[in-house]
């Protein structure tokens, strides 16, 4: 079995002793081992803990400084925001936007992105098996959870969906449906970004998630699966009025009846973190929909096709 952080070959499979690496290719190397070490070579669930902390510190002059800071590392776009003045981080990282910013497909057979994202592995669900990225497989009945039954997916498709720090951090309903069950799993608190998906195996059923189980007016069933990471302080689901996180205490499966429409929040993330969506057979990507995509909260992500 291969070591955990164990990195896979880039270029075919050659090792570094069997053909000579371009210099391009060793400083990208040497950039990837850098971001690893210093995303996940740290205490993450102690960090992610004291951003939680620190993102609730309701001072709008530490707020001012912080973003400022911030800005100087990630492209922090506010010009959509509905207010751009913030008590505390956290308001920041869960801003709303100005109406119309998001405009959800209304045609009944579209599937739509339920957040602003860069699309990750997508690809059919064979033999409960999908991809983190290439040659990093991982089991549907390990990200779902013991009690949870996945084989509804079998032959269907999954969209993996990030949401880096400076995006949106909401998330709505893909369609009008019903939330049926929530699952909640505790976890580590890997980075989920590209780097780390490659090195670190089976990484989203590692960490904090949620299975939200819904049922589609069309009669079809789905899941969506909010993944935390380091840095990301809770999950927000609005439709149960819970605030999941590290330390939580209440119930782990929720079963529920809340009606959703399409375009309706359904809760955010208190900073980026990943979305996988499954969708059983019938379903095919949208137009434009492909790995390294930028899409928009709304934008048609999947068609059903029958």
């Amino acid at each position: 079995m291969k070591n955990q952080d164990a990195s896979p070959a880039l270029d075919g499979g050659l090792s570094d002793d069997a053909a000579p690496r371009p210099g391009w290719f060793k400083r990208l190397v040497a950039q990837e081992d850098l971001n690893f070490l210093l995303t996940n070579r740290v205490p993450r669930i102690a960090l992610t803990k004291l951003m939680g902390r620190f993102s609730r510190i309701e001072s709008p002059l530490l707020t001012r400084l912080t973003i400022a800071v911030w800005r100087c590392f990630i492209p922090l776009d506010l010009s959509e925001a509905k207010h751009t003045q913030f008590r505390s981080l956290k308001d920041c990282f869960t801003r709303e936007l100005k109406p119309g910013s998001r405009v959800f497909d209304a045609r009944p057979e579209i599937f739509a992105s339920p957040s602003d994202a860069i699309v990750g592995a997508t690809g059919i669900v064979r033999q409960g098996q999908v991809y983190q990225a290439k040659g990093f497989p991982y089991s549907t009945e390990e990200l779902f959870g013991p009690t949870q039954d996945a084989s509804a997916f079998e032959g269907g498709r999954f969209v993996t969906l990030r949401l880096t720090s400076a995006m949106y951090h909401r998330f709505h309903a893909p369609a009008d449906g019903t939330v049926e069950h929530v699952t909640y799993l505790s976890g580590d608190t890997w980075n989920v970004n590209a780097v780390a998906l490659k090195r670190v195996e089976r990484l989203f059923c590692r960490n904090e998630r949620a299975v939200v189980r819904m049922r589609l007016a069309s009669g079809h069933a789905i899941a969506l699966v909010p993944v935390a990471a380091i840095l990301v302080a809770s999950i927000r689901l609005h439709f149960l009025d819970v605030l999941l996180h590290l330390g939580h205490k209440g119930a782990h499966e929720m079963p529920c009846s809340s009606p959703q429409v399409k375009g309706q929040e359904m809760g955010w993330f208190e900073h980026g973190s990943t979305i996988i969506v499954f969708v059983p057979p019938g379903f095919e990507l949208a137009e434009g929909i492909a790995t390294g995509a930028q899409i928009c909260a709304g934008q048609a992500l999947l068609k059903l096709v029958s």
